[in-house]
């Protein structure tokens, strides 16, 4: 047993770990709940766990440099953080912590704040990064999700693709039989072989379809392959774009490492109206596979998101709620979540207006204003022909006098009010999040809140559209 007093003890308690986790793989395996295959990438997961929080440490080192606070630790259960901080040596896989970094590459770095009484600057969008390193999953979690949820899905997808295939060469009449025959095998034991158990399952007759078939079902991914959480992390960030900088930073300085991404922030497709990036980034060495996930979401969504459980289980117990409801429920609650964001985003523009504005008559002269490249323009952005349609909507706009800049220090031409606007329609563009309830908008009592209105109901014609 681990010596808390040693110089290495987190090492030790981490290699005790680690013989438990492998004995709890051997065991499902000797029952039969799980395979070879399936057991050998487990066994990967769950050994030499210090050395993989290493690598942990590494990426978020190299990305963000040290850590701008003391490191702490945090509790999953309430959200909060304990009043406890703790060495960077005592870190170990079996507990989360929480720590400050800041976002180097931030293109809205100093560029949002508030002036107080007495010329006090109180900033209202930072730099800084709040990481949270997850613990390393349960491996029962990690096998329930193995043999329930993941392995569930897999089944659905063997069948829908033999069904697919067997329909696209005309053969409609087997196609149900084969589907519910793999369900019912596939249920007896655990597979993962999907080729040659269907072949076996299809017989004589399909020989022709043989190629197609091993085609589709090879591209499934394998059941214990979707367990890539094992080892996690959460970023919060103030803005998206400073989410969305980070992700590129990833991708240019370890782009053999990046597994797969996703970015949900402008997903309006997800029936509980979640919104964050992922990213899978492969901490294994040579040709070991170990994902790691990065989850990164915005600080305001984020308090929203870490109550949904109590929503959750709030909705479930209520009598005579349906599933789709329940659903609907959550969904709402989250869209408080984008409007408690957007209403920032709007309070951001309105301190933007007017600086813009006076960076563009400074760099009359020159043409180099101190917002060139800001905020910085993200790969991860709507099409080319949505910013098209608002710009040309936008100057319309400005041509008719809807939008106009007030109080300006000198007569201001038509291109330098233009300038303007399209570089406040960009912000929107980049940093808010589109609307579920499509009827909603800001109180327009401002320019900003106008414009902003007047960007976001662009969008939602967009996503109509879809």
């Amino acid at each position: 047993m681990s010596n808390i007093g040693s110089d290495n003890w987190a090492q030790e308690l981490a290699t005790e770990n680690d013989s438990k986790n492998l004995a709890f793989i051997d065991k499902a395996l000797e029952t039969g709940r799980i395979n070879a295959e399936a057991a050998e990438y487990l066994n990967a997961l769950y050994s030499d766990s210090m050395s993989w929080f290493r690598e942990i440490f590494y990426v978020l080192g190299k990305c963000f440099g040290a850590p701008k606070a003391a490191v702490a630790k945090y509790d999953y259960a309430t959200d909060t953080v304990l009043d406890d901080n703790i060495r960077i040596a005592d870190i170990n896989p079996l507990s989360p912590y929480i720590v400050n970094h800041r976002l180097d590459m931030d293109p809205m770095r100093n560029q949002f704040f508030t002036s107080s009484a007495g010329h006090k600057i109180d900033l209202s969008v930072s730099s800084i990064v709040t990481v949270i390193v997850g613990a390393q999953k349960s491996v029962k979690r990690a096998l329930d999700k193995i043999t329930g949820k993941y392995y569930d899905d897999y089944i659905r997808d063997v069948a829908h693709a033999a069904h697919d295939v067997l329909v696209s060469h005309g053969r409609e009449a087997s196609a149900r039989a084969i589907s519910d025959k793999i369900r019912e095998t596939f249920r007896q034991r655990f597979i993962t072989d999907a080729s040659e158990t269907v072949l076996g399952l299809i017989g004589r007759g399909h020989e022709k379809i043989a190629a197609d078939l091993v085609r589709a079902l090879d591209k499934i991914e394998k059941p214990h392959l979707r367990l890539q959480d094992v080892w996690r992390v959460k970023c919060l960030f103030d803005l998206i774009p400073q989410a969305r900088t980070f992700i590129e930073r990833l991708y240019e300085m370890m782009p053999e490492r990046i597994i797969s991404n996703r970015d949900k922030f402008y997903d309006m497709a997800n029936p509980r109206n979640y919104r964050d990036a992922k990213i899978i980034l492969n901490i294994g060495h040579g040709t070991s596979v170990i994902p790691m996930e990065i989850i990164c979401q915005v600080r305001t969504f984020f308090g929203f998101e870490s109550k949904t459980h109590d929503v959750y289980e709030a909705a479930r117990k209520s009598k005579n709620v349906k599933s789709d409801n329940m659903e609907a429920q959550l969904a709402n609650y989250m869209e408080n979540g984008v409007k408690s964001y957007n209403r920032m985003i709007c309070d951001c523009l309105s301190d933007l207006f007017e600086r813009v504005g006076w960076n563009i008559l400074y760099s009359r002269n020159n043409n180099v204003s101190i917002f060139e490249g800001f905020p910085h323009e993200c790969k991860l952005y709507y099409p080319q022909k949505v910013l098209d349609n608002i710009i040309e909507k936008l100057d319309d706009a400005i041509e008719n006098e809807v939008f106009y800049i007030e109080n300006a220090p000198t007569k201001l031409s038509r291109g330098q009010v233009s300038k303007i606007f399209r570089y406040m329609a960009r912000f929107v563009l980049i940093a808010a999040m589109p609307y579920m309830q499509r009827d909603w908008t800001m109180p327009p009592n401002s320019q900003s809140e106008k414009l902003f209105n007047f960007v976001m109901n662009e969008i939602q014609r967009y996503y109509k559209k879809q």
